[in-house]
């Protein structure tokens, strides 16, 4: 039989819709509220991995589905490419010195006028930034974004799955859980990728199926 790859595609856009929650209530509020105008400003900080990237995008493409100028952009360096209505500054920690400029400049245009979504490893007050543009940074609603836990996780891949229609058994939720990459981003595509790998060969959604479908992705 023709070796099928298992290939993955990107996960879905980034929405608040499609965000698992977790502790996380209050920060997808907090978007919500800055979509909404509520909110003018909003800085999130947490681990790698915790959802933030996510929650930024969100919020870039919610203003966008406004009809509204957002951008998001990410460190060391960015810069707005024209007049903008939002930004969404992401790991604010690695900004370098340029960055650091225009990120201050851009928090000042967009002060009076405009919303800034911001996101960080660490709080404010300990990035390892200038001094004014900390100020900047913690200025507005602070939140910390958590990670999620493992049961948290489980209900989360279970719930994707069960969106797509399948089933997934618990050895199969052990293995995606402690044998690969553990970012939901990861999981979820590779959900996607294994239900047409099922598809393409016609055979349920087992154990020995995944182990195949990861053999011919490596191989």
């Amino acid at each position: 039989m023709q070796q099928m790859i298992l290939a993955l595609t990107p996960p879905p856009a980034p929405t608040l819709e499609n965000f698992f929650t977790g502790r996380n209530a209050a920060a997808a509020a907090a978007i919500r509220s800055a979509l909404q105008d509520k909110e003018r400003q909003v800085y999130l900080w947490g681990a790698p991995g915790a959802g933030k990237t996510h929650l930024l995008r969100a919020f870039v493409a919610g203003m966008q589905s406004r009809g509204l100028r957002a951008q998001y952009a990410s460190a060391p360096q960015f810069e707005a490419s024209g007049a903008i209505d939002a930004l969404a500054a992401d790991d604010v920690e690695r900004l370098d010195i340029v960055g650091q400029l225009a990120a201050f400049d851009l928090y000042n245009q967009l002060r009076a006028q405009g919303c800034v979504v911001a996101a960080g490893d660490r709080p404010p007050r300990d990035l390892p930034l200038r001094e004014d543009l900390r100020t900047r940074l913690g200025a507005g609603l602070i939140l910390q974004v958590h990670p999620l836990s493992e049961d948290e996780k489980r209900a989360a891949v279970q719930d994707h799955a069960a969106r797509r229609g399948l089933k997934l058994g618990s050895d199969i939720l052990d293995h995606l859980l402690t044998r690969h990459a553990r970012d939901m981003g990861t999981l979820v595509a590779l959900i996607d990728a294994l239900d047409r790998y099922s598809l393409q060969t016609r055979r349920p959604i087992t154990l020995p199926l995944l182990r195949e479908a990861l053999r011919n992705q490596d191989s």
